[in-house]
C-alpha cells in the first residue's frame, strides 16, 4: 500500500489538535485585523478593492497551473460579473471562466457543497479548453491518474489517485464530510484544520481530468469563508505561488499516510502568511486611492500613465525603483521632458526621489493608511 487512499483508515485523517490550536487563534485574530483595515476603505472604493484582490487571486491560481491570463481583461470580466460598469475589452474564455468561478465562490460561499457546484466550477475553469475529454463531470478514463515528472523512459510517479471507477463514491464521501464539518454541521471543525484537510482530501482524490488544483484551492477558500461567515478575500493562491516548490513538496510528502499534523501546520502557516499578504495589499490599495486623491487633476497624460504603471507593478514596484530611462521607455518622452515630469511628480508629492545622477531612482510616495 503506497498511497493514503490505499490505507485501511482512509479517509479518517488524524492529527494533533494541540499543535494546530495556536495557528487557529492567530487566524481568528488576523481575520479581525482585516475586517478593521477594510473599514478604512470608503464605500466608493470598496468595489475597486474587491476587484483588485479577487483578480490577483484568480491570476495567481491560474499561474500556479502554468496559465498566464491578462489582468485588464480579467478585471473587465469581473466587473461585468459583479454588475459593475465594464469596458468593451475582449475577454478570452479562460479569463471569463475563472472570473465566473471566483465570483460564484464570493457570492455563494455559505451554500452547502454539492456535486453540481464542483461540476459548474470545472466547466468554468476549463472554459475554452480542448485538451481533455470530460468537462463538467468526474473523470472516467481507465488509465491511472498520476502526477509524474521525468522522462518517458524514466518517469517518477509523485502520486497516483484512486481509479476512476472509485471517484463517484469517494466524492460522495468528501462532500458529506465537507458539509458535516461546516459551522452548524453535525461535527464542525476549526477553520484552519477544516480548510487544510479539505485541500489535501480533495487533491488526493483528484476527481477531474484537469483543473483539480484551482478547484482545490477554491474549496479551501470556501471552507474559510464559511467558518468566518463572510468572504475572506485572502491571498491564498498569491502566497502558494510564491512558495510553489514547497507547496508541491508538502503535497507529495502528505499523500502517503493519513496522519496529517505536519501538513496542517504547513497549510495553516501558509494561510496565516496569506492573511498578512492580504493586509499589506489592502494597505497598498488604500494608499493608492489616497495618492490619486492628492494629485487628481494635476497630472499630464504621461505622468498619469507612469503612475498607473507603477501601481500595476504591485507592492514591490519596479526592481530598484523607477529610473529616468524607465520613464522614457514608458512615455516615449525626451530626456528633458522626462526630467521636468519627474521633478514635478516629486514636487506634487506623488513620488519620492533617492540617489544621485545615474543612480537616481523614484518610488511611489504612499502615506500611512493607519
Amino acid at each position: 500500500m503506497r498511497w493514503n487512499w490505499q490505507q485501511t483508515n482512509w479517509p479518517d485523517f488524524t492529527y494533533d489538535p494541540v499543535a494546530i490550536e495556536p495557528l487557529e487563534r492567530k487566524f481568528l485574530l488576523h481575520s479581525g485585523e482585516f475586517i478593521g483595515a477594510f473599514r478604512h476603505v470608503g464605500p466608493d472604493d470598496r468595489d475597486m478593492f474587491k476587484i483588485e484582490l479577487i483578480s490577483d487571486e484568480a491570476l495567481k491560481t491560474s499561474e500556479i497551473e502554468g496559465e498566464i491570463l491578462d489582468r485588464a481583461s480579467l478585471q473587465s470580466s469581473l466587473r461585468g460579473q459583479f454588475g459593475m460598469d465594464a469596458d468593451a475589452k475582449p475577454v478570452s474564455p479562460a479569463e471569463r471562466g475563472i472570473a465566473e468561478m471566483v465570483v460564484d465562490l464570493y457570492q455563494s460561499f455559505a451554500a452547502p457543497l454539492t456535486h453540481q457546484t464542483l461540476f459548474s466550477w470545472h466547466k468554468m475553469v476549463m472554459a475554452g479548453q480542448r485538451r481533455i475529454q470530460i468537462i463538467g463531470a468526474y473523470r472516467e478514463h481507465a488509465d491511472p491518474m498520476q502526477v509524474v515528472s521525468g522522462t518517458l523512459g524514466n518517469p517518477k510517479v509523485h502520486f497516483e489517485a484512486p481509479p476512476s471507477d472509485r471517484v463517484p463514491h469517494e466524492m460522495h464521501a468528501f462532500i458529506e464530510w465537507f458539509n458535516d464539518t461546516a459551522p452548524g454541521g453535525i461535527r464542525p471543525s476549526p477553520a484552519l484544520t477544516r480548510a487544510g484537510t479539505a485541500h489535501l482530501y480533495f487533491e488526493s482524490i483528484h476527481p477531474f481530468e484537469d483543473g483539480n488544483g484551482r478547484i482545490g484551492r477554491a474549496l479551501s477558500e470556501k471552507s474559510l469563508a464559511q467558518n468566518l461567515s463572510q468572504p475572506t478575500l485572502i491571498a491564498l493562491a498569491y502566497t502558494i505561488e510564491r512558495g510553489r516548490k514547497a507547496y508541491y513538496e508538502m503535497l507529495e510528502r502528505s499523500n502517503k499516510y493519513n496522519e496529517i499534523t505536519e501538513w496542517l501546520i504547513y497549510f495553516g502557516e501558509t494561510i496565516l502568511e496569506a492573511q498578512r499578504n492580504t493586509l499589506k495589499r489592502v494597505d497598498f490599495y488604500i494608499a493608492k486611492a489616497r495618492l490619486y486623491d492628492r494629485v487628481r487633476g494635476q497630472l499630464n497624460p504621461r505622468q498619469e500613465k507612469v503612475i498607473e504603471r507603477l501601481f500595476r507593478q504591485g507592492i514591490n514596484g519596479f526592481k530598484g525603483g523607477l529610473s529616468a530611462e524607465n520613464y522614457m521607455s514608458i512615455t516615449k518622452a525626451s530626456r528633458a521632458t522626462t526630467t521636468r515630469d519627474l521633478q514635478d511628480l516629486v514636487a506634487k508629492g506623488a513620488l519620492d526621489r533617492t540617489g544621485e545622477l545615474r543612480h537616481t531612482r523614484y518610488h511611489l510616495k504612499l502615506c500611512e493608511t493607519k
